[in-house]
């Protein structure tokens, strides 16, 4: 009483219930605003603290400052884009390119620990496997329901 019945692909038939689909969507909303928000945020402190991006560049990439301007200005439109139904699915592929191509530095930081004092080795460390999550989460949006 109250479930329907669901053919899965596999031809397996799994009980739903009418609101889940719903309650997923919903979340689903949240999330994409609460990441959207932060990737905002993240990016305007590119503009406030561009001092410590700098700071965090791998020596071999060039254009420190111009760099961090770039990534900064990315997350700030891509986050903005997020919120926008019609370009979700292509700011959740960008913003997962940009998480690729600032992996190098989360590595160096990493590695050369004892160029940042100021941070423990253990969340450098953390962050590295975080990147992976926040990429699953971005490509979770690039997905329609």
């Amino acid at each position: 009483m109250g479930q329907t019945l669901l053919c899965r692909p596999d031809k397996s038939v799994w009980p739903t219930l009418p609101g889940i689909k719903l309650a997923h969507l919903q979340y689903k909303s949240v999330a994409r605003w609460a990441f959207g928000i932060l990737f905002v945020l993240a990016g305007i402190n590119h503009f406030v603290q561009p001092d410590f991006y700098v700071k965090i560049m791998p020596p071999y990439l060039p254009w420190h400052r111009a760099l961090v301007a770039v990534s900064g200005a990315a997350e700030v439109v891509l986050g903005v884009l997020l919120l926008i139904p019609r370009w979700t699915m292509l700011a959740a592929w960008a913003l997962i390119a940009l998480l690729v191509a600032v992996f190098p530095a989360n590595v160096h930081m990493a590695w050369n620990a004892e160029l940042y004092p100021t941070i423990p080795p253990p969340v450098l460390w953390a962050r590295l496997p975080l990147q992976g999550l926040l990429i699953a989460l971005a490509y979770w949006f690039t997905r329609e329901k």
